[in-house]
């Protein structure tokens, strides 16, 4: 096991480092200037400050120079300041709370929500419950997400009360259930989807079949034989959609006033103050990263033949 976990360490290593060059490049390549943008977009800064500003932030030298420089920072975790002088690590920590709430809590809600649904309907193949399950992950896909977000905001936050309309001062969980659902709900319904499907082919699995022949009881078959084996399409892809839960939160965070990383990655983008998009977004990958780290664990665990690929 150890050897199969320091082979997906290894092979993290070139990812994190493509992921955030690309990132840098992106963010540091675009058309403008910082500098000026942090004066207002007009010529009122005298041309030492300029230079002295872009001598401290390193934007004379060229992108892979930065790159490298950024990199030699981020490996002694500096994370660098932004063209205000706040340190981006500071900024992370205040904002990565709030984030960490919203999308915990709408991840939990799919796994709580989402695959039961989905073994529900996976059990029930061809019945009014499956198409009803399938019917419902349908509307949830056809319907965008601010449009999901305004609608659930003034249905149960203006007319019913029943949630606060925005921002966080009700605190955890009163003020992050709401936004946490619309987040997770097209989550919900792939995880629902996927669960249903992957539950709906095992079953009919050879093994399975070999199972029932041996006279297994049906709840043990289900159970130690065709769930296990269901489950491992759907662990990827909740590890993949906990990176996108996340870094993808700006349009809740924007319609639920939520204060988090995606705001400031919003913020930041409007600014074009770069250093704060790529720390945070860095951040985001080596999240991202160690979840499919932790599913390719979890999968040696699961079927213990995938650990010696």
């Amino acid at each position: 096991m150890s050897r199969y976990i320091l082979r997906r360490v290894l092979l993290a290593i070139p990812v994190a480092i493509g992921a955030t060059f690309l990132i840098f490049l992106v963010v540091f390549a675009l058309p403008g200037d910082p500098i000026k943008a942090l004066a207002g977009g007009q010529h009122v800064l005298s041309p030492s400050v300029e230079q002295a500003l872009r001598a401290r932030y390193h934007l004379d030298d060229s992108l892979p120079l930065q790159y490298l420089k950024y990199m030699g920072g981020l490996l002694r975790g500096d994370l660098g300041e932004d063209f205000n002088g706040q340190s981006v690590s500071a900024i992370i920590a205040d904002s990565w709370p709030a984030t960490a709430k919203l999308g915990v809590t709408a991840f939990v809600i799919e796994i709580v929500v989402g695959i039961p649904i989905g073994i529900w309907a996976g059990l029930r193949k061809g019945n009014p419950v499956d198409y009803l399950v399938l019917g419902a992950t349908i509307l949830a896909f056809a319907v965008p997400i601010f449009v999901i977000g305004y609608t659930t905001q003034i249905l149960f936050g203006i007319n019913l009360g029943w949630f606060p309309v925005a921002g966080i001062d009700d605190g955890w969980p009163t003020s992050y259930l709401l936004p946490a659902i619309v987040l997770g709900i097209l989550g919900l319904a792939t995880t629902a989807r996927l669960m249903r499907t992957s539950l709906v082919e095992t079953l009919s699995a050879d093994f399975i079949r070999t199972a029932v022949a041996k006279g297994l009881p049906r709840r043990r078959v289900i159970v130690n034989h065709a769930l296990r084996n269901s489950l491992i399409p759907v662990v990827t892809y909740l590890a993949i959609d906990l990176g996108g839960l996340l870094g993808g939160a700006v349009i809740i965070e924007g319609i639920f006033n939520i204060p988090g990383l995606g705001f400031q990655i919003f913020e930041g983008i409007k600014a074009q103050n770069g250093p704060v998009v790529v720390g945070i977004s860095t951040l985001l990958v080596l999240i991202f990263l160690a979840a499919n780290l932790l599913v390719d664990v979890i999968y040696a665990v699961l079927d213990p033949r995938i650990r010696y690929d």
